[in-house]
């Protein structure tokens, strides 16, 4: 049986250091209504949407950098963030967006939550887990920094799955009577963020769960030698190439290898005339196709619908996780973190 769904990737353009947010807010509000005439369900919005990708910047003032974050609980209701939600719901669409969160302690964490237009809440929260870069900046006054390990924290709630309400027309429900199948009920969804998508610890965790979609949004840098310890010289065009191939390889490859739909969000395009991001924004199938894909570096909506069904393939044959997984094999993997290589012959 069909279980169809309408999503977006609602890619940004360049969001500049010195943007106001009101602006951004409206550019984001834009895009959610364009996705409304398609009679999109679900739109996914890129990491740290609401503002420029502080991150990249050395940031001393406390007060400029508490500009950038704000809290969870009150993302419904603070002026900065509360017309996307309200808009939201009134157009009957779910919407993932991220943001910098700052707690009620003073900790800081790049996070991205699900809103359900359908329950008018925020039902899950997802905290990135695999920080990239340094705490201090580079001694190349041109670097292009990554400072995420400055400003947050490792997320601590692991990758847990979720159900999302209201999106597939008869999904089974616990109370029903009868056998329970497996893809029968809500949409089971995963959140990663960015530099998440490279490691497949956390997709396979997700698959785990019987997830999906994944949903994820991301700034990469379209040129960064000093951040990725670049060992031969290289243009800016051939760098962005290479970063947006990788970028479709890990969505592709993860959403074959766990059997699942994902859809990635993409702030795009060249920030302050000097930190240019890769564009990509895409929708991605079970079987590792590209089934819609952004064409600019501009606000963009990416549009697919796809058919939950399809999951089941994967799921079923070539990736029967009960069937064929030998766990007794994989202690590597959570015993050790980093490389102990075989001793010299």
């Amino acid at each position: 049986m069909p279980r169809k769904l309408r999503v977006v990737a609602a890619q940004l353009g360049p969001v500049h250091l010195d943007a106001p947010r009101p602006e951004t807010l409206e550019r984001m509000l834009s895009l959610l209504r364009r996705a409304s005439t398609l009679h999109a369900q679900l739109v996914v919005f890129p990491e740290t949407a609401f503002t420029t990708f502080f991150p990249r910047h050395l940031i001393r003032s406390q007060e400029e950098l508490d500009s950038y974050f704000e809290s969870s609980d009150s993302l419904l209701s603070s002026e900065k963030t509360k017309p996307l939600f309200d808009e939201a719901k009134r157009l009957g669409i779910d919407i993932e967006v991220g943001f910098a969160e700052r707690t009620s302690d003073g900790r800081g964490y790049n996070t991205c939550v699900y809103f359900s237009a359908n329950l008018g809440v925020v039902i899950a929260k997802y905290r990135k887990v695999h920080l990239p870069g340094t705490k201090e900046p580079f001694e190349n006054p041109d670097a292009v920094n990554q400072l995420e390990k400055r400003y947050f924290e490792p997320g601590d709630g692991g990758f847990k799955a979720f159900r999302a309400p209201g999106l597939v027309e008869g999904a089974k429900k616990k109370n029903d009577e009868g056998e329970r199948k497996f893809g029968k009920g809500d949409v089971i969804m995963g959140m990663l963020i960015c530099n998440d998508r490279r490691w497949p610890e956390a997709w396979r965790t997700y698959g785990l769960q019987g997830v999906e979609i994944v949903l994820c949004g991301y700034n990469t840098a379209g040129f960064a030698p000093d951040l990725w310890g670049t060992r031969k010289p290289t243009t800016p065009e051939v760098a962005e190439a290479i970063a947006l191939f990788q970028h479709k390889l890990v969505m592709q490859s993860n959403s074959y290898m766990n059997s699942c739909f994902s859809i990635s969000a993409a702030k795009a395009g060249s920030e302050d005339g000097k930190y240019d991001l890769i564009g990509g924004s895409c929708i991605t199938s079970p079987e590792g196709q590209i089934l819609a894909e952004a064409k600019t570096k501009a606000d963009e909506i990416v549009f697919a619908e796809i058919d939950l069904e399809d999951c089941r393939q994967g799921k079923e044959k070539t990736f029967d996780f009960i069937r064929h997984r030998r766990t007794e094999t994989y202690g590597l993997i959570v015993e050790q973190t980093g490389v102990v290589e075989p001793e010299l012959l």
